[in-house]
């Protein structure tokens, strides 16, 4: 078994979100930790990650505060969320469906994580170095995060599906 640091310096952790049902808003979170394992084949066996909410950016200050207020995240009092893998399923080549439970606002959910893992190599220092994307979708109404503005046209401000997407490098521990 190898473990792996996330490299915070080298990785970003986004979302996109629907605005008005007609464009895409993203976001990342600046801060951030992590960890994963792999077997003795290189395999991923297991992740998982601790996000800062307050930590949101989305170029805008005024968006950000407002997801950090009561009406989203209520970072003042659920500071962190959290990923934590249940089961790693290999679908060929360097990918593999990553299972696991998110935790946000103190709420407990299941969501698949597609991941793709690259193959180890030694950086300028003699570390070694792993890199890897994953993708999913969670429903943010599930977690409480359910405020929202109806429009006139129908439909409403924020879509309820939420795209993640981590693209990381970690470095095997000592």
């Amino acid at each position: 078994m190898q473990t792996w640091n996330l490299d915070t310096d080298h990785s970003h952790v986004e979302f996109a979100v629907r605005h008005l049902g007609i464009s895409t808003v993203k976001g990342r979170f600046k801060t951030f930790a992590g960890q994963a394992t792999t077997d003795a084949a290189g395999n991923l066996t297991a992740f998982s990650a601790d996000i800062n909410v307050a930590s949101i950016d989305t170029g805008s200050e005024q968006r950000d505060g407002h997801l950090r207020s009561g009406d989203f995240f209520e970072t003042e009092q659920f500071p962190a969320m959290r990923f934590e893998s249940t089961a790693i399923t290999p679908l060929g080549g360097r990918e593999f469906k990553a299972e696991g439970n998110l935790t946000i606002k103190g709420v407990t959910k299941p969501v698949v994580l597609t991941v793709e893992l690259g193959e180890p190599a030694k950086d300028p220092w003699g570390n070694t170095k792993i890199a890897a994307e994953a993708k999913g979708k969670l429903v943010r109404s599930e977690f409480g995060l359910t405020w929202n503005a109806a429009l006139e046209t129908g439909g409403v401000l924020v879509s309820d599906e939420v795209k993640l997407s981590f693209d990381v490098q970690a470095a095997l521990a000592a």
